[in-house]
């Protein structure tokens, strides 16, 4: 059996006493105090022998997985040519998430971010017919993201490394067949890693696609919140949808009137003013939730074949007063395409819109009615959880002036539905079994059912049974593999250090040879010999000078594999080798003749 011994007196390794400065995640702290990598720049990191040893590790992991259900691997390169991702829309809608160059000869490149292009026109020069079919193809690479803030160490870095996967089906159900082998690979995958999870329904976003699910680490540092329903069906807050919410009668709602309400731009204003001036009639007082808030954004397409290079347009969206706008969701309604608030300018071309009163009455199907005078109309979306029939307080599009009683169904409409706001505590679920509870997570692997977009975009067709020419199914299968090696290091830490789990550890002993004595380290020599013989990866810290005992221990506890072995004084006195786990549990003293046997049986037990 290989197996490798590592001396620390000759590793390229330097651990460090105190955290990074800049380093804001348990993992990023640790990994760089205990020689796994190195920062080089913000999101770009160098890999030192240890951390190579864990990554190494983890990918066998994955490969082992991608085996079993008969995926084959194939290698990329991470510069790929302009034109494929043309072909697809991605070179725009990409906007300025990845990295672009041109050669010497003024050819436009990128740094590939994903390469489901690569993969599907590599099928079609090579596959011709369904009887090559089903084949599933996968790397594990390099990918690039220009990422505006990276952060949280290998979690949101510029460069990382994953491993994608296709899957190529002559129809829908191969697809649906491959899809599920991949999720019940990445599923073993995560449960021998050590990794937590949760899987999730998600949005395809510029992936396309129809159904995806997302594998998730439950841990607060991460950027995606998930909420999770009382049946155990979990969904991104970004992929969730709304209960459609009970029509309101308005059949003995007022009629709408507009009021003077000064100086209320902002809604602590619009309420001031109305409960003291408006008081209701049933005695409530006026609250947030009567608001309708008008809130207008700017949506940035990417060139289509209407339009020759990209282009803004000014969408107001209507929410109620009392929930807050979550830009991720609404994005994700709008996918492709990228959102942000409209500007100073954006709202000078539209006159009609009020800063601080803008109402639905001269917004989409009311702006477009005849006699408006709105040259340019611009699209009206109500919130998910606004019900028809509802009566709103909202802008009356005069400065100093709002509607009251305004309601949808009876005094105007809208251009559609749109997912908005923030989802909070005690919502209903979408499977209706009650409310929802909410969690952060960090993505480590998704799964797409793409179906033809790929093929149809790229011409990926073969000849079905019949001899007609169709498009190939195909579905995407990602796994953040650089992103897992932090988690990993997440949740298995404490405050001394990091604690691998024995698969995907450096090595799977620690021997510490400790003391002044020859005969300690020609003991410990010995016993790493046995061990390497018995097919174990040693650490070795075999550093002698003023390397105290005290450093040796702390570097133990700080590299963390999973068990230590001490050879020292002990040994030197009463014969015998102290064997514990990484935490300090299980500590027992063994004769040197018994402790390589005793070892092999610890390591055993750790898988």
């Amino acid at each position: 059996m290989s197996s490798e011994v590592m001396r620390m007196s000759t590793l390229f390794l330097r651990t460090l006493r105190d955290n990074p400065a800049d380093a804001d995640v348990d993992s990023a702290k640790l990994l760089t105090r205990a020689g796994y990598i190195r920062k080089i720049a913000p999101g770009l990191y160098s890999w030192l022998p240890l951390g190579l040893k864990v990554l190494n590790r983890i990918e066998s992991v994955i490969r082992e997985e991608m085996a079993s259900i008969g995926a084959q691997e194939v290698h990329f390169p991470e510069m790929v040519p302009r034109a494929p991702y043309e072909a697809t829309h991605r070179w725009e809608e990409y906007g300025e998430n990845i990295f672009r160059f041109k050669d010497r000869h003024g050819q436009d490149y990128l740094l590939a971010p994903t390469h489901e292009e690569m993969f599907t026109l590599m099928v079609k020069d090579m596959y011709s017919s369904y009887k090559d079919l089903p084949v599933t193809l996968y790397q594990i690479q390099n990918k690039y993201r220009d990422e505006f803030r990276p952060r949280a160490g290998l979690i949101r870095g510029r460069q990382f490394i994953m491993k994608d996967a296709y899957s190529f089906t002559i129809d829908k159900e191969g697809l649906v067949k491959c899809y599920d082998e991949e999720r019940a690979a990445y599923r073993r995958v995560f449960d021998r890693l050590g990794v937590k999870y949760e899987i999730v329904h998600a949005i395809s976003g510029p992936m396309g696609g129809s159904e995806s699910e997302e594998f998730l680490a439950p841990l607060a540092i991460g950027e995606d919140t998930f909420a999770k329903s009382p049946s155990g069906k979990a969904w991104n807050v970004e992929a969730l949808s709304t209960t459609t919410p009970d029509p309101v009668d308005f059949a003995n709602t007022p009629a709408a009137t507009v009021r003077p309400t000064p100086d209320a731009e902002k809604l602590s204003g619009m309420i001031k003013t109305a409960n003291e001036k408006y008081p209701r009639e049933d005695g409530r007082s006026w609250q947030e939730s009567d608001i309708l808030k008008n809130f207008v954004i700017a949506v940035k397409h990417p060139e289509d074949d209407d339009h020759k290079e990209p282009w803004r347009e000014i969408v107001a969206i209507g929410v109620p007063g009392d929930r807050q706008v979550d830009m991720k969701r609404l994005e994700a309604n709008f996918a492709p395409c990228e959102i942000e608030e409209a500007t100073d300018e954006d709202l000078k071309k539209h006159p009609e819109l009020v800063p601080g009163y803008i109402g639905p009455m001269v917004l989409g199907p009311q702006a477009r009615r005849e006699g408006s005078g709105i040259a340019e109309p611009v699209k009206y979306l109500l919130d998910a959880h606004i019900a028809r029939g509802s009566a709103w307080f909202t802008g009356a599009d005069k400065d100093g002036e709002d509607y009251y009683d305004l309601v949808w169904g009876r005094d105007f409409e809208a251009d559609g539905i749109v997912e908005a706001v923030q989802v909070r505590d005690g919502d209903m679920s979408p499977d209706g079994s009650g409310p929802l509870s909410f969690e952060r997570g960090v993505e480590i692997g998704q799964v797409f059912q793409l179906g033809l977009k790929y093929s149809n975009a790229l011409g990926l067709n073969v000849l079905d049974q019949n001899g007609k020419s169709v498009p190939v199914w195909m579905g995407c299968y990602g796994i953040g593999v650089s992103r897992v090696m932090a988690c990993i290091a997440e949740f298995h830490h404490d405050e001394r250090g990091l604690a691998w789990p024995v698969v995907v550890a450096p090595a799977q002993v620690h021997v510490v040879a400790t003391g002044k004595d020859p005969k300690a380290f020609d003991a410990a020599d010995k016993l790493v010999d046995e061990l390497h013989d018995a097919g174990i990866d040693v650490l070795y810290d075999d550093r002698t000078g003023k390397v105290s005992p005290g450093v040796k221990f702390k570097d133990a506890e700080l590299i963390g594999v999973p068990l230590v072995v001490v050879v020292g004084r002990d040994t030197v006195n009463n014969g015998t080798i102290e064997i514990r786990d990484r935490d300090g549990s299980n500590d027992e003293a063994v004769p040197v003749e018994q402790a390589a046997a005793r070892i092999r049986e610890r390591v055993a037990a750790l898988k």
